[in-house]
């Protein structure tokens, strides 16, 4: 199923023409979490959106390697190379070991994004797995003269690679004028960046090097993982708007300057999350992380009302709009349950070559699907013309029109394929079912509440009593909020 697609090119700052490197396959990277906290929304709108994309890839018979990293070490609280590392910080705070933390929210990223419908990457390479990898990586940068060892620390000298610059566009003269006077002094530029850091007294994340005890600076590990599981050129990096400037700006100096290559054909970044017109961001305090939206809303509608949205334009999150998206998305789970009770085979596949045109017109809207999603990934298009297509499908069934079970088998086939399979919007079955199932514990748990209001504590407790017979334990939370576990 060939098709020409279409992607804008942040490197480039325009929509080309996708050539992979090999003929047949696509290679991409994409930034992963630093596991330090709980993701929340803006996390979730970055790895939905490239999920989608990949998801495309293979529809239209690509074969895709997918490497998605775990940032656990080297992460700094300031991107100028100094103030605490995220993690470490965190497990000052709450006395434990960084690792513990690391593998705290690291379980609690996956389960949100397993939520959502995300597949897995193909890979999911640890920074600190990949130590030696990194190390190598600035040895070569060193021995090469871009880059230089003072204090123990290891900084990329950007004075020696012409290029810095090319993917956000700032110039090294305008970067080193206006740097901070603090910098540290044995920088030779003020914008020389920190490949490996040198761990002070008390610091717990550290490892031998040939510069002394320390880690790994943020944008290394990046470059070298990708390298690793991709080749020193591959197809297409991801990653947040935010992250542009300094991080891929950085992998892309280090990377060319220890291979001597293209790093990189395409770069593609996601727009952020606003609450407000603000970004929503932990250090603004305006977040909401994906646990607490899933206490409020199915994960599918979360992930549907991301990709109502292009995922290079801001998508500015509030109750309102995803109640909104959730009843569009409850649309068009009605018509697939109408298809069935019409008889629709749910095991049915389709036809995409031999569509047909009456008396619903697939072939049109399956051109238009495509076309929209070849086009840079426009899902909020391809939504819109999935959406066209069932008013067709209910204007027949609300008329009496005939549907025969041939037809309506080939309907839901079709929708589930496009709808289901690459925009991930329609749960598979055994997924549905277990939604289905938490819509019911919900709905108990609301009319526990409403019993406890009416002082009708007999019922609340007859309520907590049957569903924790059933394996489901409910938790009353300060706040009022009531939270349950499902132990079976």
């Amino acid at each position: 199923m060939k098709t020409d697609i279409y992607l804008y090119n942040s490197l480039t700052r325009q929509k080309e023409k996708f050539v992979p490197v090999e003929e047949g396959k696509v290679g991409i990277y994409v930034c992963g979490p630093t596991v330090y906290n709980h993701s929340h929304i803006g996390h979730g709108k970055s790895y939905v959106s490239f999920d989608a994309i990949v998801r495309f890839f293979r529809f239209v018979g690509y074969r895709v390697l997918y490497i998605q990293n775990i940032t656990d070490v080297g992460h700094l609280t300031d991107n100028a190379d100094e103030g605490d590392d995220k993690i470490e910080k965190e497990a000052k705070k709450d006395r434990v070991n960084p690792m513990a933390v690391v593998e705290t929210f690291m379980r609690s990223y996956f389960e949100n994004v397993d939520k959502l419908g995300v597949g897995r990457p193909d890979i999911s390479p640890r920074a600190t797995g990949h130590i030696i990898e990194q190390i190598e990586l600035a040895r070569i940068l060193v021995s090469h003269g871009y880059a230089y060892e003072a204090g123990g620390n290891v900084y990329f000298d950007v004075s020696k690679f012409p290029d810095y610059g090319k993917l956000s566009g700032k110039k090294v003269e305008d970067l080193i004028a206006g740097a901070r006077i603090d910098v540290r002094g044995e920088k030779h530029n003020p914008a020389d960046f920190a490949i490996w850091k040198k761990a002070e007294a008390g610091h717990i994340m550290r490892w031998p090097s040939p510069w002394g005890e320390g880690f790994p600076g943020w944008h290394l590990e990046c470059s070298a993982m990708s390298m690793k599981y991709l080749g020193n050129s591959f197809d297409i990096h991801g990653g947040g708007l935010d992250n542009q400037f300094p991080h891929h700006e950085c992998e892309i100096a280090q990377s060319e300057a220890a291979t001597g290559k293209p790093f990189v054909k395409y770069w593609l970044h996601n727009n952020m999350v606003t609450v407000n017109g603000t970004k929503m961001s932990k250090s603004l305090g305006n977040f909401v992380t994906l646990k607490d939206a899933f206490m409020k809303f199915d994960p599918t509608t979360i992930r549907f009302f991301i990709l109502q949205s292009h995922y290079r334009s801001p998508l500015d999150y509030s109750d309102e709009a995803v109640e909104g998206a959730g009843k569009g998305l409850e649309r068009l789970k009605n018509v697939l349950v109408q298809l069935m009770d019409l008889g629709a085979d749910e095991n049915a596949r389709v036809d995409f070559e031999n569509l047909p045109e009456e008396p619903v017109n697939l072939r049109r809207y399956y051109d238009e699907w495509l076309a929209a999603m070849a086009d840079d990934f426009n899902t909020p298009s391809a939504i819109a013309v999935l959406f066209e297509m069932l008013k067709d499908v209910n204007s027949i069934i609300g008329t009496g029109g005939v549907v025969t079970v041939a037809l309506a088998s080939v309907l839901y086939a079709f929708t589930r394929a496009l709808a289901g399979d690459v925009l991930g919007i329609i749960p598979a079955e055994s997924q549905h079912g277990r939604e289905v199932e938490t819509d019911l514990i919900r709905l108990m748990i609301e009319m526990r509440a409403d019993a406890r209001k009416d002082k009708n504590f007999k019922l609340a407790d007859t309520i907590r009593s049957e569903l924790q017979k059933i394996g489901v334990v409910l938790e009353d939370k300060k706040d009022g909020t009531t939270t349950f576990k499902v132990s079976r």
